[in-house]
Formats: C-alpha cells, sequence, structure tokens
C-alpha cells in the first residue's frame, strides 16, 4: 500500500486529526517522563496520581487539554492546582505530531510505501518527543537524562537512511557533535582554566543533532542554540531579571549537602563532582543550554531546506 492508498482511505485531513489527538496522548505520557525521569521513578509504575493527595486520577480527567480546562487547572479529587505545564507539554505533542505529517510526510512522493513513511513519522516523533522532554527536565534540573540524549544518538544513527542520510555520515556527525563540544568546553576548558564550560550533557546532546543531520547540522544546532540562548539571556538582562538556579535544583543541592553533612560519602563525591557548584557563587548567568540547542534542533528538522538555502546565500555574498 503507497502513501496515496493511505490519503483515499483515510483522506488528507482525517490523518491530520489523527496525529494530532496521538501527539496529544504521547504529550500526556511526557508529563510522566519529565516529571519521573529526574526523580529516578519508573515511568510506568504506579499509574497517574494526583500529585496532592496520591488519589490515582480517573481515565476521563487524564483527556490531554481538555480535562485541565474543564477542572479549571484542579484536581478533582483534593483541589491542589496543577502546574500549567501539563496542559503546555499535550499540546506541543499534538502540535509536532501534526506539524510532522504536515511538513515531512506530506513531501513525500504518494508512491511511497505505507509503511516507510510510517517508518520516518514514527522515527522523527520519537525524535521529537524525546526532544520535548529533554528541554523541560534540562530547564527545571539541568541536566540531560542519557535515556534521552544516548538513546536518541543510537535511533538516529539506525535511522539515518530514512533520512537519506548515509549510515557513515550519521556515525560521523554524532562522533564530531561529542567532541566538538567535550574536547573544548569540557576536557581544555576545564583544564586550563578549573572549571566546565559546558557539560557532558550538552556533549551528548550534540551527538544526538550530529546521528540525525550529520556534522554540519551538529555545527548549526551548536551555533544557532548559543545565539538563541545569546538572545534570550539579552532580553532578560534588559528587562532586568537576573537568572537564578531552578528551585529544583536548590532542593537537590540542599539534600545533598544535608546528606553530606551525616557522613554520607556518595553525597560528598557528587558535590564536589556537579559542575553546577561552581556556579553557585559565580556572577555568570545560569542558564540551560539545552533547550535552545533542542530549539535549533526542532528548527533544523522541520526548516532544514529553508535555513541550508539563506545560510547559503549569506555565505555567497
Amino acid at each position: 500500500m503507497s502513501l496515496g492508498d493511505v490519503y483515499a482511505i483515510v483522506s488528507l485531513w482525517g490523518l491530520r486529526v489523527v496525529a494530532l489527538g496521538f501527539g496529544l496522548l504521547w504529550g500526556s505520557f511526557l508529563n510522566v517522563v519529565i516529571y519521573r525521569v529526574p526523580r529516578d521513578m519508573s515511568v510506568v509504575k504506579p499509574a497517574s496520581h494526583c500529585p496532592g493527595c496520591g488519589k490515582p486520577i480517573a481515565a476521563y480527567d487524564n483527556i490531554p487539554v481538555f480535562s485541565y480546562l474543564v477542572l479549571r487547572g484542579r484536581a478533582r479529587c483534593c483541589g491542589v492546582k496543577m502546574s500549567p505545564r501539563y496542559p503546555l507539554v499535550e499540546l506541543i505533542g499534538g502540535l509536532l505530531s501534526l506539524a510532522l505529517v504536515m511538513v515531512v510526510v506530506e513531501k513525500l512522493p504518494l508512491t511511497t510505501p505505507g509503511l516507510r513513511a510510517l517508518a520516518i513519522y514514527g522515527a522523527d516523533f520519537a525524535f521529537c518527543m524525546g526532544l520535548v522532554a529533554a528541554a523541560f527536565i534540562d530547564a527545571e534540573h539541568m541536566f540531560l537524562p542519557d535515556s534521552i540524549t544516548i538513546g536518541g544518538t543510537v535511533l538516529g544513527i539506525l535511522t539515518a537512511t530514512l533520512r537519506d542520510l548515509p549510515f557513515t555520515e550519521s556515525l560521523l556527525g554524532a562522533a564530531a557533535g561529542f567532541v566538538g563540544v567535550w574536547l573544548p568546553f569540557g576536557f581544555l576548558y576545564k583544564r586550563f582554566l578549573g572549571r566546565t564550560g559546558m557539560g557532558l550533557g550538552d556533549a551528548k546532546l550534540l551527538a544526538l543533532a550530529g546521528a540525525w543531520f550529520g556534522w554540519q547540522g551538529a555545527v548549526f544546532v551548536l551555533f544557532g542554540g548559543a545565539l538563541q540562548g545569546t538572545i534570550y539571556a539579552g532580553a532578560l538582562a534588559l528587562f532586568g531579571v537576573k537568572p537564578t538556579l531552578p528551585q529544583a535544583v536548590l532542593d537537590d543541592i540542599a539534600e545533598l549537602e544535608k546528606a553530606a553533612a551525616e557522613g554520607d560519602e556518595e553525597a560528598k563525591k557528587a558535590l564536589e563532582e556537579d559542575p553546577i557548584m561552581e556556579d553557585l557563587d559565580a556572577p555568570r548567568a545560569r542558564i540551560p543550554f539545552g533547550p535552545f540547542m533542542i530549539l535549533a534542533c526542532l528548527e533544523l528538522l522541520f526548516a532544514g531546506e529553508w535555513i541550508a538555502r539563506r545560510l547559503g546565500a549569506l555565505f555567497a555574498l
């Protein structure tokens, strides 16, 4: 069955509606990942429950976006206020899924085998969902989970041919992305300046970008993320907002310091090795870099051809 046959059965708009609903559902699961992964909790068990009283959430109160609006942002069981992050992540999941169908799948020739089109959508959808989860986790906890960065890198290499990217180029891009950050900003920066320039998680994220887009894509993600991060920092400075460490990070540090004071050697080691500790008394901005590189990854996925043309025209001047 070709992609044209699929359109004849489902219709283009029907496919878009299915994609939107599918993305909303996975967006709901992303909220579980974002909350539980940094806390080393299982993303499967227990089932979704109220963060206030712990009571299981009924299926009719767990409908993406809709339930939040109907309940006016509060849990039905105990009335605790729910974070607006929940509907935001769900909506992002739905819109990214819809965008993949409209921007990626619909550009494929009608003769494309349906299974290949599904594989392309599935790989890119997993890529997007992983990036969204990583962005929110890094923004709140200032670390990027290996399960997403390393797992995404492996997936990118294994699915390279779906993007017409040779396997060797994907592998080279991943290696170049990692070394391109780790060597100057991790190893050399630490060696000569005594502090970390960029975390190892950022290097792994750039390896992911290289696996999906090749070394050229990794370069774009690095500099595109840096540019957007600089613009964000400049906007904060313009409005007189001083960046601070996220509350979740401060809570984690307080728990480690308490454990270290009680003689926990692992806690002491974690405090000594955590690069975040280098910034506690430093005057520099405490802004996680991951979300800006992730934004650049999404820009490359959805507007890569347009970006390549514009950059080509710019360097031709």
